[in-house]
Formats: C-alpha cells, sequence, structure tokens
C-alpha cells in the first residue's frame, strides 16, 4: 500500500541516507505533558513578578526611611556651629554676630544644597496666590493687586511650595 500523499509512481524518500540511522522520532508531547509545562512556567512567572513587587516595596520603604539622611547630614555643621557659640559664654558682640552670620551661610548654603529655595518677591511683583498669602490688603501707590511687603519669606522645595511668602498687597485707590 502507499503512502496517500506520495503520488503512486514514486518511491517515498528514505529519511536517512544509507547507511546512517533515522534521527530519533520526536513525539508530539501529549495534551497533558504541555498543560503541566505551562502551569510551571505560569508559575513560575508568577512568583518572579511577586519577587519583583516585594523588591520594589523594599526599595520605596528604604527610600521613604533614608530619604531625609542627606539633609541631616547637611544640618550637622550648622548644630555644630550653635553648640560651639553657646561653648563660649565669653564671646564679645561682635564675635558672636560674625559667627551667627557665619552659621547663617551655611544653613542657607544646606538648604540650598537640598533644593529649598527662598519666596522674597521684590516690592510691586505681582501677587501670585500659588507662591504669597496675602495678610492684609492696604492702601498703596502702586498697582492694585501687587506686594507692598514681606513679612515672612516663603519657601519651595525642588519647586512645591513648602511654606508660602507672608505678604501685605496692594489695594484698589
Amino acid at each position: 500500500m502507499s503512502d496517500p500523499q506520495t503520488p503512486p509512481n514514486e518511491v517515498p524518500a528514505d529519511p536517512a541516507p544509507p547507511g546512517e540511522a533515522a534521527p530519533p522520532a520526536t513525539p508530539e508531547p501529549s495534551a497533558e505533558a504541555r498543560l503541566a509545562e505551562m502551569a510551571d512556567a505560569y508559575l513560575r512567572a508568577k512568583a518572579e513578578a511577586e519577587n519583583a513587587r516585594r523588591r520594589a516595596e523594599e526599595e520605596v520603604a528604604k527610600a521613604r526611611k533614608f530619604a531625609v539622611e542627606g539633609f541631616a547630614e547637611s544640618l550637622l555643621p550648622v548644630k555644630d556651629s550653635l553648640e560651639a557659640a553657646i561653648a563660649r559664654p565669653d564671646a564679645t558682640p561682635e564675635q558672636t554676630l560674625e559667627g551667627v552670620h557665619a552659621t547663617l551661610r551655611q544653613l542657607s548654603s544646606a538648604l540650598e544644597r537640598n533644593k529649598v529655595t527662598e519666596i522674597n518677591p521684590a516690592v510691586a511683583a505681582k501677587f501670585d496666590p500659588h507662591q504669597h498669602q496675602a495678610i492684609g490688603v492696604v492702601p498703596a501707590a502702586q498697582e492694585p493687586n501687587t506686594v507692598v511687603s514681606v513679612l515672612q519669606k516663603g519657601y519651595l522645595i525642588a519647586d512645591r511650595v513648602l511654606r508660602p511668602a507672608l505678604v501685605m498687597v496692594a489695594g484698589p485707590q
């Protein structure tokens, strides 16, 4: 009987040349074997995803825990300077004032390194409710809705308002 796909006058090709063994036939995996393989792959992928999620959560927790570390480290010299000033009760007022100015420079530098910047609007600057808090409206010889005076500087941390500047605003005349 001939192979239904082989024409009747042709002889089917030998799977291996003469003198060589035929390659072993790879049986099709059964449906159960394929199912077991796919279930195993699914479980491995699920475990890998769970491990990645857990590692990400641990990294976020660590980042939150130590986020303030750099900021605190930059403030330590300021604390040291203040403690040194207290330890010198015999300092003259000029020496104390010089030390206070040096400590303020240290503090300003530490804040700047940590992206904390001042909000100190100039007189006659347009009032910005996103960065300024109006304490009062006063009659002034300048354009309405502009800053007359700054009562307290505000601060930004990385472009986000930490504390708005407290200002007096010019009212209508």
